[in-house]
């Protein structure tokens, strides 16, 4: 049975802050491993180390690229200053390119150590190397920042929107006859203002260890860790779904934990294995459909009907994201299915001072736990 008052006591300690590669990650770590082991079950646990290259200075650096590249064409120079700048704009996109291709590998500039934690529960099904597999996915780590998530997405709004419109416009003035030249002139000014002003608001939303991280996320911690509590009792295991409970590390620093899970999992059946992921759950859950949910489920669409009010089953899946990410959207892209489950409401509190326990409705976690209990009972029929 899911328990209201364990979810509460989960969330109460695992939200202090917890900066990936810190002493306090490790901490809460060492907390997630304790509990399981409270359990008699056995975690592995996987090390890795990282960079912070790829998640704070390489879209930093990208950002000032691409605004200096508005700027010359603005300004339009000469031909020389043009080409000269184009060229060197072409060559260090295509090295950030290249040595982004995968970040988990980056070694250089400052290195910090981290850690996964998962286990597997088997199946009751009499084939014990079942294919069949459900992960619960829910990272360790918090950060905080300058700016809330929302006024984030803001920013990188304005700027991928200012930046094509004020590029096709200087183009227009540089290479093409065009009537009124002054006023696009002036047009084009207010647009380079626009996205240089973004670009340097984004600048200067650096990192910091303040958030106590409560909804991002010890909201998703707790439900895993409610999660295996309940199907660790025998009885409530799946016939032929082997279940994974999957808490990651460096999630906040380019989701650097998932990325060296994946290793796992790489050569998986994309029709037989399904992600479940948490992140950021309050007092609303906003579930984002990938594959999972069937029409032939019906306890389970009910389910979501009596709870509309706080449970709002999305209509479209996004694989492109704007000034957030998440081990459940790098999962997605790599082509498995599954839900992701989150709270758009947070986005004033998530990465700030304000996100402490107060902002989550408990209630609202036992609901969510209790829907996926019986999601996958449904599942495991069919």
């Amino acid at each position: 049975m899911i328990n209201e008052k364990r979810i509460s006591e989960n969330l109460k300690e695992f939200s202090f802050p917890r900066l990936s590669g810190s002493e306090f990650e490790k901490r809460s770590f060492n907390i997630a491993r304790k509990k399981i082991e409270e359990l008699k079950l056995n975690p592995t646990i996987q090390d890795f180390s990282f960079s912070t290259f790829y998640s704070r200075i390489y879209p930093k650096f990208s950002l000032i690229l691409f605004t200096w590249l508005l700027i010359v064409f603005f300004l339009n120079i000469d031909v020389v200053f043009n080409i000269v700048n184009l060229v060197l704009f072409f060559m260090l996109t295509t090295f950030l390119i290249f040595i982004t291709r995968n970040p988990e590998k980056i070694k250089f500039g400052k290195i910090y150590n981290s850690q996964n934690l998962f286990l597997s529960i088997s199946s009751q099904s009499m084939n014990r190397k079942s294919q069949n597999n459900i992960f619960f996915l829910s990272h360790l780590d918090s950060k905080g920042q300058a700016f809330s998530i929302k006024i984030r997405i803001y920013l990188y709004f304005t700027w991928i929107i200012s930046f094509p419109i004020g590029l096709v416009i200087n183009i227009l003035i540089s290479f093409f006859l065009v009537v009124n030249i002054l006023h696009l002139k002036i047009i084009a000014l207010l647009i380079v203002i626009i996205n240089s002003l973004a670009t340097i608001m984004i600048l200067i939303n650096t990192t910091n260890n303040k958030s106590n991280g409560a909804i991002d996320n010890a909201s998703g911690i707790s439900c895993v860790l409610e999660l295996l509590n309940y199907f660790s009792i025998p009885k409530n295991r799946l016939n032929n779904y082997n279940l994974w409970f999957v808490f990651t590390g460096a999630e906040e620093s380019g989701t650097m934990g998932v990325r060296n899970f994946y290793r796992f999992i790489k050569y998986f059946d994309r029709n037989k294995n399904y992600i479940i992921n948490f992140d950021s759950i309050a007092k609303k859950v906003n579930l984002w459909d990938h594959g999972l949910l069937n029409k032939k489920y019906f306890k389970s669409f009910n389910y979501i009907l009596e709870n509309k009010d706080i449970i709002t089953l999305e209509k479209k899946t996004y694989r492109f994201y704007i000034g957030t990410y998440s081990d459940g959207l790098f999962l997605l892209n790599k082509k498995f299915r599954g839900l992701g489950n989150g709270d758009r409401s947070t986005y004033n509190y998530v990465h700030s001072k304000k996100d402490d326990p107060d902002k989550i409705e408990i209630s609202v976690l036992k609901k969510l736990c209790n829907f996926y209990t019986m999601l996958l009972k449904e599942l495991d029929n069919n």
